[in-house]
């Protein structure tokens, strides 16, 4: 047994395990750094990579609430993002106005 067999009783992993696990951090990685974001079309896309690389992950273990989690997000998000770049996704005064001063409401 390898020095890594303690730490990791499943090694060796093959490839793809290995890819997924990667593409799963990824994803989570992502979604974590989006929520920090202060920008709405920068935030929106790293929601959807990651989320759509979570949706891979929760395919490739075979989950289906976390698929169909994952799928709603990535699609959620993706289509926020579209709206963005298509310039119909807009905040009325009244809603930009509570956001900036939200004791005042």
């Amino acid at each position: 047994m390898g020095p890594l067999a303690n730490i990791f009783p499943t090694l060796p992993w093959t490839t793809l395990e290995i890819i997924m696990n990667v593409v799963a951090s990824l994803g989570a990685i992502m979604i974590i750094y989006g929520v920090f974001l202060e920008a709405e079309t920068k935030q929106d896309a790293v929601f959807t990579i990651g989320s759509f690389c979570l949706f891979v992950y929760a395919l490739w273990v075979g989950n289906t609430i976390f698929s169909i989690a994952m799928g709603g997000f990535a699609i959620g998000s993706f289509i926020e993002l579209v709206e963005i770049m298509l310039g119909r996704h807009t905040h009325s005064a009244e809603l930009v106005e509570k956001y900036r001063h939200p004791k005042d409401s």
